[in-house]
């Protein structure tokens, strides 16, 4: 990615409803280059699409925690077929296969802690390949919605 790539991706990622033609101002070149940037960066996976941030509480999901776990036994598919079944479940926003103690990390969203504790002994302990699992409550958080590209190693 070179400088004018980068401006373009912080940009969008500022403000992803600018049309072209703003995105061109903003950047200080021609909509038509503009345009074609975009369509190779969307062609080469970079921008990979265009999402509304949403608030989780708007959607009745005021409790979040992330839910380390552990597997037995230890086998792709088991890793494969887990991870496929977690991401169906509505409380589930994102599934991460980690390193160290844990195997998972469940990052998830529940109604209230009655709710969050109906999904962890109901849902999440109920697979048999569960061996254990822990979680951990978010009181706050922060998050950053763009990223930056990192100096080269």
């Amino acid at each position: 990615m070179d400088e004018l790539d980068s401006a373009i991706v912080q940009e969008l990622q500022r403000d992803a409803r600018q049309t072209n033609r703003d995105l061109a101002r903003h950047l200080g070149i021609a909509p038509s280059t503009c345009l074609e940037r975009v369509r190779l960066l969307r062609a080469r996976g970079v921008i990979r699409g265009y999402h509304a941030e949403i608030d989780p509480a708007a959607l009745n999901r005021r409790v979040e925690a992330f839910i380390s776990t552990r597997l037995r036994p230890l086998k792709r598919e088991v890793i494969d077929s887990f991870k496929a079944a977690l991401i169906k479940l509505p409380e589930v926003m994102a599934v991460y296969v980690v390193a160290g103690d844990e195997d998972f990390l469940v990052h998830v969203t529940a109604q209230d802690l009655d709710h969050l504790h109906a999904f962890l002994i109901d849902r999440l302990s109920q697979r048999r390949e569960v061996l254990t699992f822990r979680s951990q409550i978010v009181y706050q958080s922060a998050q950053k919605r763009a990223y930056e590209q990192l100096p080269e190693a």
